[in-house]
Parts: structure tokens; sequence; C-alpha cells
């Protein structure tokens, strides 16, 4: 049996399918968004075992005619794996006889783990709540007037103004990218259990884009020893204080960088144009000191490298998502050739590409 378009009815309901879990995926998100604003990971946490329907929704103080949905969604989003369901037994002593009996309960996993707030592992929580943000989601519904403009970005079609003058008119969006930004910047420190070697024999970083410093934060806990820099606009820096080994300067890196043994980009250069990473990438060449005779420090950089031959399918999934993501507010993300045309017309022809995180690589570059 064929379709009118000549394919089998099989293909089209399989097609059908596709369409329709896209179509409904938003519910993964808003889902998400729900069990973060209702703080149910960090009700678990605290719970200090897996938790029950009953237990649950008695502190969520749920009407008793939302129970079955609770369960409902709390089901679905395990099967998504943000919580296992586990059994725990419970004292039944109703009739009096204080027997056991097995209930259902909700524990928690490593990915609702990354949404517990006030503790002091990584939370991503702040992520996921600006990136939600109807000022920030509803946005992604004027793609196609975006890609019928020729220059803007897609916040200043909708907004009339740039994103970092949007962000400015937007204090609680501001606040809201800042705590994300920061949030993410945590996922360092599982990092770099296994890559201190980056850093072994540098006494000097410069921390480009570092914006508030958490990265700056990590480091300057992580290694005690090490002179940190953060180096942003004088806008973002002009009231931040540093410590002992940590400060903050204000500059243009288009114009030029302070010196050190070794200069950071974390997720700076997918912003921006391939020009436009040339030129910021010379600045760090010349800003990178000599450490000995006829050695230079070096430039390091973490970045997302697109490689769907390597990857996970997941990750390789997550690489093209964050690379729609950029294009939109006029960045990009890049394979591995690109990046390789980058440094060369830079003029750094050494480089090395390491696993960082799950999306993120650590690529060095020897000048």
């Amino acid at each position: 049996m064929t379709s009118n378009n000549g394919r089998s009815a099989s293909e089209s309901f399989k097609a059908q399918a596709l369409v329709y879990r896209h179509m409904f995926s938003i519910l993964d998100s808003m889902c998400l968004k729900w069990i973060i604003d209702s703080r149910i990971p960090n009700i678990i946490h605290d719970h200090g075992k897996p938790i029950t329907l009953l237990e649950l929704v008695s502190v969520l103080k749920i009407p008793s005619t939302k129970v079955e949905r609770i369960h409902v969604f709390m089901c679905y989003m395990a099967y998504i794996g943000y919580f296992d369901i586990t059994k725990v037994r419970i004292h039944g002593d109703n009739d009096g006889s204080n027997q056991e009996e097995e209930k259902e309960a909700f524990a928690l996993t490593a990915a609702s783990e990354l949404l517990i707030k006030g503790t002091e592992n990584p939370c991503i929580a702040p992520l996921v709540e600006f990136v939600m943000d109807p000022l920030i989601s509803d946005s992604f519904n004027y793609l196609s007037k975006w890609f019928s403009d020729e220059n803007r970005r897609l916040y200043e079609i909708i907004s009339g103004t740039p994103w970092w003058e949007f962000l400015d008119k937007n204090p609680r969006l501001l606040g809201l990218f800042n705590d994300a930004m920061a949030s993410d910047s945590q996922m360092i420190k599982l990092a770099l259990k296994d890559h201190n070697i980056a850093f072994e024999g540098v006494e000097t970083i410069v921390d480009v884009g570092g914006g508030t410093g958490t990265t700056a934060q990590i480091f300057s806990e992580k290694f005690p020893e090490l002179k940190y820099i953060v180096f942003d606009l004088p806008q973002v820096v002009k009231n931040l204080k540093g410590c002992n080994n940590l400060s903050f300067v204000g500059g243009d890196m288009f114009e030029s960088i302070p010196k050190a043994d070794a200069i950071l980009l974390k997720s700076v250069l997918h912003n921006w144009s391939d020009d436009n990473c040339i030129q910021i990438l010379k600045n760090c060449k010349d800003a990178v000191k000599i450490l000995r005779k006829d050695k230079k420090g070096k430039i390091i950089i973490l970045e997302t490298v697109i490689n769907e031959e390597q990857d996970e399918p997941e990750i390789t999934r997550l690489k093209f998502l964050m690379n729609i993501n950029m294009q939109i507010i006029h960045g990009k993300e890049r394979r591995e050739e690109e990046w390789k045309n980058i440094f060369h017309e830079a003029g750094l022809y050494d480089y090395k590409i390491f696993s960082f995180t799950g999306y993120l690589s650590l690529i060095e570059i020897y000048p």
C-alpha cells in the first residue's frame, strides 16, 4: 500500500510520528521548567531519600484534584531521565498492625542533581530559567521574520535594540543572564580535575571576556599560585573587586589584551564572525609572553568542536542545536577544519584539541 506521494503508508506514519514528536517536544522544555520552578529536585534532595507521590504533593501543597496529574508528569520526567522510579518501604499503621508496605518513589538522577539550588555542587538551573524565560523563548517564534531581514539579529528585530542594550534595559533579564553564565561555568570544576596539566608552568593568565569572574573564581581557588586577570569591557568589570590572586581589568579585546603566560577564551569566539575571531586571536598572540628562551606561553580556548563522526549522537545533536542558537545571535559553532582555518589566518599553526566537557573541547594553541 502506497500513499499519494509514492511512499508506503508505514513511511508516512513514521514521518507523522516524527513531526508530532517535535511539535510536542516543547513540553519537554516546559516540564523541565516546571520541576525547577517547583523546586522538585531540592525537595527530593532535602527529603534525604526517594520521595513518594503523596509526600511530594504534600510539600508542593497540590490540590487533591491534581495529584494524579502530578504522577503523570513525574513518570514522564522519569522516562526521559530526570528521575528514577524505585520502591521504598512505608510503615502502614492505619489498622494498628504497623506493617510495612512498598510504595513507588522518585529518586534523583545525575540530570536532576544538576538542578539542585543552594549547594556547593554545580547547578545549571539558572541557565534553564534564562533560556526558558518568555522574553527569550518567545523570540524563537520569529525565525521566519529573522531570515527575511538582511542584517539584524533576532533580538534586534523583536526589541528594536541590540542584544546587550536589550539586556541593559531589562535588569531582571540581565540578572538571569549573569546567573546563567555563572551556573554554566560551574561545570568547569568537574572538567578541571582531568586537565590540570594544561595550566602547569603557567604563572599568569588573562581570561578574555571573563565577565563577572565566575570562571576566574574557580581557577583562582583551584590554582592559588596562579595570577588570574579577568579582562572584559570597562562597564562589565567597573564595580568588581578582586582578591589576592585575582584582579579585574577593563578594555577592548579588539584593540589589545594584557600580556600573560596564557590567554583563556571560554565560549567567546563562538559569538563572533571568522574575521572578528582572527583579530581577537592576533591580539592574543601578541599578548602571550615568552616563558623561557625560545618558548612562549599558550592560548587556551574552551569551545564546541562539531565532529559527528566521533561524538555520540546526542552530543552531536546538542552541538547542532547550539549552532542554531548561535546563528540566531550572530555567532556560530565550528568544525575542526573551520577552527584550523581561523588559526592559520591569525598566524597560529600549532594546536591540539582535547575533550573537556560533554560538548566543550579544550584547544591549546602554541604561538
